[in-house]
């Protein structure tokens, strides 16, 4: 059989990790196990070389009007892939390889180039959150969600920005070769960790404006490795040397969440990362998390992820 051809579409001016990001990891998956054969080709208007926004230079493997057959197809994203709306030619190329494909993807606002070329349409997708609510309103036939670190609906994929093509890739390996493969790929890259793509593309250390106060900075930088400790406002505020009341409403001007809602989010974070990565039960990933009893992270996770700790279990465990 022919290796899994993966044609990854390119111009001047994308972002050069949207591009070689899912290059690495679709290269990665061949080298950790040979039966999982990728072929690779940046694809671009011409054979030549291009230079992408940050000024680095790639070279270009085949013509867009040469290519005759693919399996899945990366469109980077970039400025200037923002700009090449406008491009018919390479929106109709770009929509000729759609059709010859049999999984379509973006990373970034290449989700605009497929957009104009009709394959987002009545689907949800996601892009840069910056870009987001441009998407949007450009396309409103498309279900933007700003949050996502990717999307799949149906034979199609779209991808938050630069890193998260990279976890759109392992994605698809994992949908390829199954989890175990990707989770090693991710190692092998030494990825902090395999994200899903129901996750938000802010962390909740993100989320929170960098506060400016030391003893605040101090302060968070230790909560994400203290969450089955007590940090009830009254502890917290012991902590930083400050009244409850003046320390509440100190953290919320520093960073914008008031001290509970921090805790709450960095709490779930982290069992969601338990709940893809662990077989442990719920009731005992609420207490590794501090919240106690499986009944609180239950009603929490209702409420904030909008769904059970075991359906989300279901969707995004792993190997």
């Amino acid at each position: 059989m022919s290796p899994h051809r993966v044609v990854v579409v390119v111009r001047d001016g994308i972002q050069s990790l949207d591009a070689t990001g899912p290059f690495e990891v679709f290269h990665a998956a061949g080298q950790v196990d040979p039966t999982a054969e990728y072929e690779i080709v940046l694809a671009g208007p011409e054979t030549a070389t291009i230079t992408t926004e940050s000024g680095l230079r790639l070279g270009v493997d085949a013509r867009l009007r040469d290519i005759r057959r693919v399996d899945t197809l990366v469109v980077a994203g970039g400025l200037g892939m923002r700009s090449a709306i406008d491009d018919a030619a390479f929106v109709g190329q770009v929509r000729r390889l759609a059709d010859l494909a049999t999984r379509v993807t973006s990373v970034c606002t290449g989700a605009a180039i497929l957009a104009a070329a009709g394959v987002l349409d009545g689907k949800r997708a996601t892009t840069h959150w910056a870009f987001a609510d441009w998407l949007a309103k450009r396309w409103p036939s498309i279900d933007v969600d700003p949050d996502a670190i990717f999307i799949n609906d149906g034979q199609v994929w779209t991808s938050a920005g630069v890193t998260a093509g990279m976890d759109l890739a392992l994605a698809l390996v994992a949908a390829d070769h199954g989890p175990e493969l990707a989770h090693t790929v991710a190692t092998w890259l030494v990825m902090f960790v395999r994200r899903a793509g129901g996750q938000s593309q802010f962390s909740p250390q993100l989320r929170a404006a960098a506060p400016t106060s030391p003893s605040l900075q101090s302060l968070l930088s230790r909560l994400p490795g203290e969450l089955a400790g007590d940090l009830t406002v009254r502890r917290l505020a012991e902590r930083a040397g400050m009244s409850e009341r003046t320390f509440a409403r100190a953290f919320r001007a520093e960073t914008g969440v008031t001290p509970a809602a921090h805790v709450e989010e960095l709490r779930l974070d982290a069992a969601q990362r338990l709940l893809e990565t662990t077989d442990l039960g719920v009731a005992a990933i609420a207490r590794a998390v501090g919240l106690g009893s499986a009944e609180t992270l239950h009603r929490s996770f209702r409420r904030r992820v909008g769904t059970t700790p075991a359906t989300y279990r279901d969707h995004f465990a792993r190997a």
